[in-house]
């Protein structure tokens, strides 16, 4: 983490709820909200996984989980009650659980289109109404959406993924005009390919239908970067950590891509 992100993170001590907290890119966000002194709730729906998450972090007293799907609204109502009886009211909300498939669109039924928008969107619109009224209530609150470079341009073969992360990046400017004046701020932030499991997932899809290697898939994903490499977890963690900061009070409404220049 760099010592601009910590110090910008640190204006104040909130409890943050971070979905999809337990690996990947929620959990380096957890972590870098954690050691910028906030009390953070991981959820996600592997109990296992989000306790690994708790333990790694014990020592801080500053890290809890709660199971929730977030594409279903009881459990995302009752995971966010849960969260509350523990740390408090919800002043910060990073809608990061996500999921991607791939196919060529022809052959994308609609259950595929469905649970792309059930998890990627829909999850993000059940979170923010659910998380929302805490922060309208303190006058304060920061909401950043986890979206992707695919909600920025179109992707062939991931023609779902990429209307859903759309409709992710649409929701967050309407949000974000609609609550500027109440001290609530909405952005997104759009990771390029990402050493994550969908990266590996995607890595895997590679090798088996095109007979390439590993290092020769991964080679393929990171060539659309300028840069030539994949984006780390902690990157797109440390511009999570700034628009929840003092710094980042007037960026609002924006979609900021965290992809090496890929996106401009």
């Amino acid at each position: 983490m760099t010592a601009d992100a910590t110090s910008a993170g640190k204006s104040a001590a909130r409890h943050a709820l971070v979905t999809g907290g337990g690996r990947g890119i929620g959990a380096a966000v957890a972590a870098a909200l954690i050691a910028a002194g906030h009390r953070v709730t991981v959820s996600g729906r592997d109990s296992r996984t989000l306790q690994d998450m708790v333990q790694r972090h014990a020592g801080s007293g500053r890290c809890q989980a709660v199971v929730m799907d977030v594409a279903d609204r009881e459990s995302v109502d009752q995971a966010m009650t849960l969260a509350r009886a523990g740390f408090g009211p919800i002043s910060i909300l990073v809608n990061n659980a996500g999921q991607a498939e791939s196919a060529p669109f022809l052959t994308t039924d609609a259950d595929l289109f469905e649970r792309m928008l059930a998890v990627n969107l829909h999850g993000v619109f059940h979170c923010t109404q659910a998380a929302l009224g805490d922060m309208l209530a303190a006058s304060w609150g920061r909401i950043v959406n986890v979206a992707s470079t695919a909600g920025l341009v179109g992707y062939a073969y991931v023609a779902a993924y990429c209307a859903a992360k759309h409709g992710v990046i649409g929701l967050t400017r309407a949000l974000a005009l609609e609550y500027a004046a109440k001290g609530i701020t909405v952005n997104a932030v759009c990771p390029g390919y990402t050493e994550t499991d969908i990266v590996a997932k995607a890595v895997a899809n590679i090798v088996a239908k095109t007979g390439r290697d590993e290092a020769q898939a991964r080679t393929e994903l990171a060539k659309g970067n300028p840069m030539q490499r994949l984006v780390t977890p902690q990157e797109v963690a440390d511009t999570v950590l700034w628009l929840c900061g003092a710094g980042a009070a007037s960026i609002n409404g924006q979609s900021i891509a965290v992809a090496g220049g890929e996106v401009m």
